[in-house]
């Protein structure tokens, strides 16, 4: 058994470490988190000082016995985790689990930025212990979003039919999207004119050049209506143009930083149209390591959940000698650049950058898939670009006067301007075009932008061609992208980057927004859920306030600030707030008189039980009337529950008839009897688009059968019938259309069309011919092992294929869990498989360490 157990996050990071280090060394994988909060309850002592329950995690069971048995035979315990807030909680909860195995200080922490032999052994050679500040920081923002969920989500569910869920920095984030398609929907649109003429000189070179009107008596040139434009051009007729000056200068323009998580999450939006999250998960795999032409197998990438600018030393110093040897020794500024991080950076992580600056993107490429290559090259391009030596660009603007005749002495001035790179520094590396880089400085205000000047002098006059107007209307503001909500967040201080990726991620999942091309919508739903939070706990999910305790949060991690009285602070201030939203509406003195009427019933209906629960007017109503006599506020959905009632006692006590308008009973019984809301226009549509659909065989679950066809011609009967369908059964449909995509003719544009967020993945032609090939295989096995009976599972193999294989009928495709999942099964059919089939037996079945059950987890549907 090996000395020394290295517990990192996952099992690819696992495989590259354990490349670099010898037999005194056994690596294994957590795949995560193994404690959490439970699922079903607060798992908060909100009495006593906030102290959190916290229980293994179910899915990790099987993780957990495995590392308490690699444990026991070790001698030190080495805590690997990501360098985070996440990672150092990850290692704290690893070491609660495993303290028994070994003492506490043969428990070690390591960190590192990249995971390379050198990296790794320098982390293994200066070891260090828990950083407890930063547990208590990671386990403040925990308790933060259970509090917030749980005391929230409820208010939501009982008053929004179909929300799901508040979160603490989700529900901003929502609020952001939702306030700006108000501003855009309130936007009013306002006329303004641009005046400008086409003229040449009076000698050659006699090409014409374009000059736009920047200033009407000294003051900015302002004409916001067509009878001004007008106006202007009357004033204008008859004068002459002169060259009232040329201004030349030369502008440096930086290289942006290198990137960031944030950054980096908008350039993969921005450049090649990949979600947050799907960056995220590109740069995981990179960060994690591949294997090279060599042998070799390393992180490609520093990790890429960072807020900080910095860079190693030594990556600075490689980085220059690639500069000076590609490029030249002028591309190379004299001292590096320092990039200032935000104040709230963790300057001990590095920027998103290569490890190794020497990986040539094109080198790389050849044993990437695309999307990695992408990135990777998106990746080194910025490192490199951001070591490199400004760019240069001269501008030239000539300022033109309209000459006032005799008798007029108003004055106009006119505006060109002209840039040229002359020397492209930093843009050789990170691609940017000369015209993209011209346009990307400031020029004069209100300069017409053109591709060149003629050589001009002052006091040169210039012939007049034509007068140039042209009408526009302001626009409104446009709607977020995921990169550009990525960044108004980070500018807000709302969220951390490694939380980014999935705040866009659960509202998209929630279908509290939809996507219209790469533009983010908020869906009816959303806007609903965001209209309730905004009016009844607008101050809890207001920018400023989300900012402030992600503040605190990195003060808790600095030292400056306990944990448990700022939950204090906090969890008094969340109190008030519930109240308040649990009472907005209410009448108090509405509350009493109508608890004094119904104290004149005289006979109260039976209790009624409805599953497990009974509900009993009278007990009910005393509870409220002993609440209310107690001096305690009565909530919303308590005072609906009263005008319910005395409506349903009416004719027992005749002076509620008598009061009934007065208290509202009669509109909210109006309420009650409202026929449902038909489906929306576009839910019929997509359930007429499943309707020739080829549905699926039935599955079973344990003791569960689904089956698609029963399930879409329920939902279908509830629309024909009138009734609307809920958010839930809406978000089934959508997965459904996903499902049998190939069975929609012009799905993409179809999708686009209604809303419905493609859930399809994505994978290379050669990842589908391999799922092809192995399938064939299997296709060839005439002896399937019985089932077997795992807890309340059933593992069988041949129905695990067949559904691989129907996927793979209807799709054209399996993910690579699901391809994994089957790999794992070739070792118990080898016999009945082509011989080539063994080279793809996992490593991990050739050792005979892990089970022999297929993880059917990833297939079926």
């Amino acid at each position: 058994m090996s000395k020394n157990l290295v517990i990192v996050e996952s099992p690819a990071k696992a495989k590259t470490i354990n490349r670099f280090l010898g037999k005194d060394f056994l690596v294994k994988a957590s795949m995560g988190h193994v404690r959490d909060l439970p699922e079903k309850e607060l798992g908060i002592d909100v009495e006593k000082n906030f102290v959190p329950k916290y229980v293994p995690i179910k899915t990790r069971a099987k993780v957990i016995a495995e590392l308490q048995a690699a444990a026991k035979g070790a001698e030190n315990i080495y805590l690997a985790p990501d360098p985070d807030r996440e990672g150092e909680a990850i290692a704290w909860h690893l070491m609660a689990l495993l303290k028994k195995a070994v003492p506490a200080d043969h428990f070690f922490r390591v960190t590192y930025n990249e995971i390379t032999e050198r990296a790794i052994r320098k982390a293994l050679e200066n070891p260090g212990k828990i950083d407890e500040r930063r547990v208590d920081s990671q386990q403040a923002r925990r308790v933060l979003d259970r509090l917030v969920g749980y005391k929230v989500s409820p208010l939501l569910w009982r008053r929004i039919r179909g929300a799901t869920s508040a979160g603490r920095v989700q529900s901003v984030a929502l609020r952001l999207v939702c306030e700006r398609e108000a501003a855009i929907e309130n936007f009013k649109p306002e006329e303004f004119w641009l005046l400008g003429a086409k003229v040449r000189k009076q000698v050659a070179p006699l090409d014409p050049f374009e000059i736009r009107l920047a200033k009407i008596d000294d003051a900015k040139a302002e004409i916001k209506s067509s009878e001004q434009a007008k106006a202007v051009q009357a004033d204008l007729e008859g004068r002459q143009m002169r060259v009232a000056q040329i201004i030349n200068r030369e502008i440096a323009k930086r290289a942006p930083p290198p990137f960031i998580t944030s950054s980096l999450q908008q350039a993969g939006s921005s450049v090649y149209g990949l979600s947050p999250a799907i960056t995220m998960k590109i740069a995981q795999k990179l960060y994690e390591g591949v294997d090279l032409p060599n042998g070799e197998h390393v992180g490609l990438i520093t990790y890429m959940r960072t807020d900080s600018f910095a860079v190693a030393k030594e990556a600075q110093e490689a980085c220059r000698e690639l500069i000076a040897g590609t490029f030249g020794v002028e591309f190379l500024p004299d001292r590096p650049p320092i990039y200032k991080s935000r104040a709230s950076a963790q300057e001990a992580h590095e920027c998103v950058r290569p490890t190794s600056v020497h990986r040539m993107p094109d080198e790389v490429a050849a044993m990437l898939p695309p999307d990695e290559a992408k990135l990777y090259r998106l990746i080194w391009s910025r490192f490199v670009a951001s070591q490199m030596a400004a760019a240069k660009i001269a501008q030239r603007t000539a300022e033109i006067e309209a000459v006032p005749p005799a008798g007029k002495t108003s004055t106009y001035l006119f505006r060109a301007t002209a840039s040229e790179v002359t020397f492209p520094g930093y843009m050789k590396a990170s691609g940017m075009s000369e015209e993209r880089a011209k346009k990307s400085v400031e020029t004069e205000e209100d300069g017409a932008e053109v591709e060149r000047l003629p050589p001009l002098t002052q006091g040169e006059l210039l012939d007049l061609l034509e007068w140039l107007s042209q009408q526009k209307f302001t626009q409104p503001p446009a709607r977020y992208s995921e990169a550009s909500l990525v960044k108004a967040l980070e500018e807000n201080g709302v969220g951390r980057p490694s939380t980014y990726a999935s705040i866009i991620a659960t509202l998209l999942n929630r279908h509290y927004v939809g996507k219209e091309k790469r533009s983010l919508v908020p869906s009816p739903i959303g806007r609903q859920t965001n209209d309730f939070l905004v009016k009844h706990l607008g101050d809890l999910f207001d920018v400023k306030f989300t900012a402030g305790m992600e503040e605190k949060l990195d003060e808790i991690e600095e030292g400056k600030l306990e944990w448990h009285g700022m939950m204090g602070d906090f969890y008094k201030q969340l109190v008030v707030w519930l109240a308040a939203a649990k009472t907005h509406g209410v009448e108090q003195e509405k509350v009493k008189q109508l608890i004094e009427l119904l104290g004149s019933v005289q006979t109260w209906a039976a209790p009624k039980k409805v599953g497990k629960r009974t509900y009993s007017d009278e007990e009910l109503y005393t509870s409220i009337r002993d609440q209310t006599a107690e001096g305690t506020a009565t909530s919303d959905r308590q005072w609906a529950a009263l005008q319910r009632m005395a409506h349903d006692y009416l004719e027992q006590v005749p002076a509620l008839k008598e009061a009934a308008e007065a208290l509202g009973i009669n509109a909210v019984h109006a309420a009650m009897l409202r026929p449902a809301e038909p489906a929306s226009p576009i839910t019929l549509r997509k359930l007429e688009l499943l309707k020739p659909v080829q549905f699926g065989e039935p599955r079973k679950f344990g003791k569960r059968t689904f089956d698609d066809k029963l399930f879409y011609e329920s939902l279908s009967k509830q629309a024909t019938d009138g009734r609307g369908l809920s958010e839930k059964q809406i978000g089934v449909i959508d997965r459904m259309l996903n499902k049998y995509h190939e069975q929609i003719p012009d799905f993409a544009a179809v999708a686009l069309e209604l809303g419905v967020a493609a859930q399809v993945i994505t994978v290379s032609p050669a990842e589908a011919a391999e799922a092809e090939k192995v399938l064939g295989w299997f296709r060839q096995v005439k002896t399937w092992n019985e089932p077997v009976q795992r807890g309340r599972r059933t593992w069988d193999d041949k129905s695990f294929f067949d559904s691989l294989a129907r996927q793979f009928g209807q799709r054209k495709q399996l993910s690579p869990r699901q391809l994994g999942a089957l790999k794992k099964m070739i070792k118990k059919y080898a016999e009945q498989l082509p011989p080539e089939a063994k080279e793809l037996i996992p490593p991990s079945k050739k050792t005979g360490m892990a089970s022999a059950e297929p993880d059917h987890s990833a297939g079926g549907e």
